[in-house]
């Protein structure tokens, strides 16, 4: 039986996620670099960030209520752990499923980024720091080559 490991990836890679904390929408795509976000993160004195959401663990579809509460969590906790939240939504370009809530995490370190990502069972996360060439796809746990 093939692999879900690619299609996934690659589903991954062409989804947009977009803050709607300003006008227009701050909208991240991997490998694309992305200057409002570069400078959002300069005014605060921050390099990196990581786009994450709680939405569908393990990339299996859920109860919306579900997916609120466990995004309601995610905000609440790296809210209380320092970082400034941008709440948005991760899109399909082709529409073939839902937009998932997520959230912005301004200020994290990748390592923390990662396990914030694993603790609510994210395949993935989007990295990104001030000054680098893009967004970065970062696949975690069982899609880790």
């Amino acid at each position: 039986m093939p692999s879900a490991r690619p299609r996934l990836i690659a589903a991954y890679e062409r989804a947009g996620s977009t803050s709607s904390f300003g006008r227009p929408e701050l909208v991240i795509r991997i490998g694309e670099p992305i200057a409002d976000l570069d400078e959002l993160l300069e005014a605060r004195a921050l390099r990196p960030a990581a786009y994450i959401t709680a939405a569908n663990p393990g990339g299996e579809g859920r109860a919306r209520w579900k997916n609120e509460i466990a995004n309601a969590a995610l905000v609440q906790t790296q809210t209380e752990a320092g970082y400034r939240c941008f709440e948005g939504e991760g899109r399909d370009p082709q529409g073939r499923w839902k937009p998932e809530r997520s959230a912005l995490v301004v200020g994290i370190s990748r390592a923390d980024a990662e396990g914030v990502g694993r603790a609510f069972g994210q395949n993935a996360i989007v990295f990104v720091e001030r000054g680098r060439r893009g967004a970065e796809l970062v696949v975690l746990g069982e899609l880790e080559a």
